[in-house]
């Protein structure tokens, strides 16, 4: 069964830091493409970052570029987002997700699979 399990979502005020981690199982990690997109409140999906196969490239939208980190850890199975400096639009529900291809598609649902989100408020 295939699974993208979020966490590390929270409350944190602008300028702070969090860092998202995407645990994968059901299918070959490291034969994917890994994404975060988000979707804030009365907002459309948003496509924030992607990593290739082996965490060797990596893509950002300009609204996080220089801010935030996408990495993998094949062995472990892992994605993670180091999201820095924070800000109030920045807030927003997180997914994690995974396509064989290349995609700048915004909703979970348009990748091969995709997982249930972790919520992150920035306060200001």
């Amino acid at each position: 069964q295939v699974q993208l399990v979020e966490s590390g979502g929270g409350s944190v005020q602008a300028g702070g830091s969090l860092r998202l981690s995407c645990l994968a199982s059901g299918f070959t990690f490291s034969a994917y493409w890994m994404y975060w997109v988000r979707q804030a409140p009365g907002k459309e999906f948003e496509w924030i970052s992607a990593i290739n196969y082996s965490g060797g490239a990596t893509y950002y939208a300009d609204s996080v570029k220089g801010r935030f980190t996408i990495n993998r850890d094949n062995a472990k199975k892992m994605l993670y987002l180091q999201m820095n400096s924070l800000k109030p639009d920045d807030t927003a529900m997180y997914y994690c997700a995974a396509d064989a291809e290349w995609s700048y598609r915004t909703a979970p649902q348009q990748y091969n699979y995709w997982g249930q989100g972790t919520q992150v408020t920035v306060s200001s």
